[in-house]
Parts: structure tokens; sequence; C-alpha cells
């Protein structure tokens, strides 16, 4: 049908190629991001302990890149620490939805915690708050990961658990100073300070992210554990494990552990959170 003098049939016509070429940009989108590696399973569990307020926050999520799994454990003590690890948290996820290569990954972890210190610096206003974060992507027989603060990524293989990242906190500069023969090993395990964080998302002398210079080589049936301090202060390596050899599920073995710290009931109980990955 020829237009009119306002042209409004080539109007519709336009409009409509638009619909259909934004409708293949979505579905394009999509394509990218539906997993190409089945296999994951995931699992993880939650519990407030004797704290007023849940300051842990985690998530995960897939893509044709990979299996993102991240946690963050707002810092006890610190007002806004729920603000911190939810922000943080969010921010990973969103970031990870725009990473389109392997190579990027490491681009993508440093970049996106400078990022979030930034943004939590700029929220808290001089306030105090602050967050600790482990963040891993499973890719096919590797595992990426990036860590600041005292959470914890683990692997438990074969019986046997594999510290994934250091600890930021005061105890390893003492642990240094125990080596060099600066301090005995009393005076290192007595200190009171030995817990206390040296680096963390919030903090204004943020330094960096430790990120891994190579991807950890993964065997079929290593279980990826992430875990804020809140589990790994209240189980034992032995009590983890008999829950991870006894549970048929990466789901099961994380409920397990959580089950284990609340039947526990210890008076100063704090936040805990665990995320299992099991490669297929």
């Amino acid at each position: 049908m020829p237009a009119g003098s306002d042209g409004t049939p080539y109007l519709i016509v336009g409009a409509s190629i638009l619909l259909i070429l934004l409708m293949l940009y979505v579905r394009s989108r999509l394509n990218k991001r539906k997993p190409e590696v089945p296999g994951v399973r995931i699992g993880n569990g939650q519990t407030i302990g004797a704290r007023n307020e849940q300051d842990d926050y985690f998530a995960s999520t897939t893509t044709s890149i990979g299996t993102l799994a991240v946690l963050a454990d707002g810092i006890s003590g610190l007002a806004n620490g729920r603000m911190c690890s939810t922000l943080a948290v969010s921010t990973f996820l969103k970031n990870f939805l725009n990473v389109e290569h392997v190579r990027h990954i490491p681009y993508f972890l440093s970049e996106t915690a400078r990022r979030v210190n930034s943004e939590i610096v700029e929220q808290l206003r001089g306030a105090q708050g602050g967050t600790t974060l482990v963040a891993g992507i499973l890719n096919g027989d590797h595992l990426y990961w990036g860590a600041v603060g005292d959470s914890v990524i683990l692997i438990y293989r074969q019986g046997e658990f594999l510290p994934v990242n250091p600890k930021h906190t005061y105890g390893n500069v003492l642990e240094q100073k125990y080596l060099s023969g600066e301090i005995t090993k009393d005076e290192m395990e007595a200190n009171p300070k030995r817990r206390q964080l040296v680096n963390y998302l919030g903090y204004e002398q943020f330094q960096n992210m430790e990120i891994s210079e190579t991807p950890f080589p993964l065997k079929t049936g290593d279980k990826i554990i992430f875990c804020s301090d809140g589990v790994y202060n209240t189980l034992t390596e032995v009590e983890m494990e008999q829950i991870l050899t006894g549970s048929g599920s990466p789901e099961e073995s994380a409920q397990g552990m959580i089950d284990a710290i609340e039947a526990k009931g210890l008076h100063k109980q704090d936040n805990a959170t665990v995320i299992i990955l099991e490669k297929g």
C-alpha cells in the first residue's frame, strides 16, 4: 500500500523491522549465554547463627563461559555489612554476564573488585563498613578464582582438602614474621589481632583482589567449596569430610554443614554460608 502524505505505512514497516532486529539480537544474546558444558551440580546453605542480621550474601549463575559462584561476608562489628556484601555479589553477577571469552576472566575479576570497592566507599560516605569476597568460575577442567578478605575456597578431592586462596588477615603477616624468626610461635598464636583483616572491599586503602595467575586444574568428582569464616571457624576438617562423604549431592552436603553448625549452638556463632560446586 503506498504511503500517504504523512508516510504512516512506511513508519509501521520501519518499526516492524526494528522490532525484528531487536528480537534477533536478544535471541543471539540468550543463545550466547546458554551453558555449553553441563554436569556441574550446585548446592548451598546458610544460617544467621547468633547474629541479629545476616551479613553474608551469595549467588551463582551459568553462562557459556562457565559457572560462577560468588560469596561475600559483610564484616561483623562494622555497620552496613549487609549492604556491602549484597552490592558486591550483585555487581559481580551482573558484570559476569558481559564476559565473552575465558581470557577476559582475570580482567573481569580485578576490574569488578576495583569498581565494587570504589562504589562501597562512595556509598559509605565515611561510615564504617566492608565485606570479604570469594569468586570462582568453573570452566571445563579449570577453576578461575579471585579472593579478598578471609572467606575461603577449598577443593575436596579424594579425602583431602586443598586450599585455593590465602587469607588477607594479620595472622598471615604474623606467620611470615614467625618464619623469618622475628617472633616466636607462641607470640604468633597469642596475638589478639591475628584474625583482623588487612584487606577487604570497602577499605579506603584497598590493595587488590588476589587472583589466580593460572587456573586451578580440576579432576572429575572434585568438590569446590566456598565458605565464610562462620563455617570453617566452627567445623573441623574432619567434620566437614564426614558430611561430604556421607552426602549424595552438593545440596545435601551444604545443608549438612549448616545443620552441623546449628546443632553446636555456639553462643557467638557468626553468620555462616557455604556454596559447593561439583564437577561432573
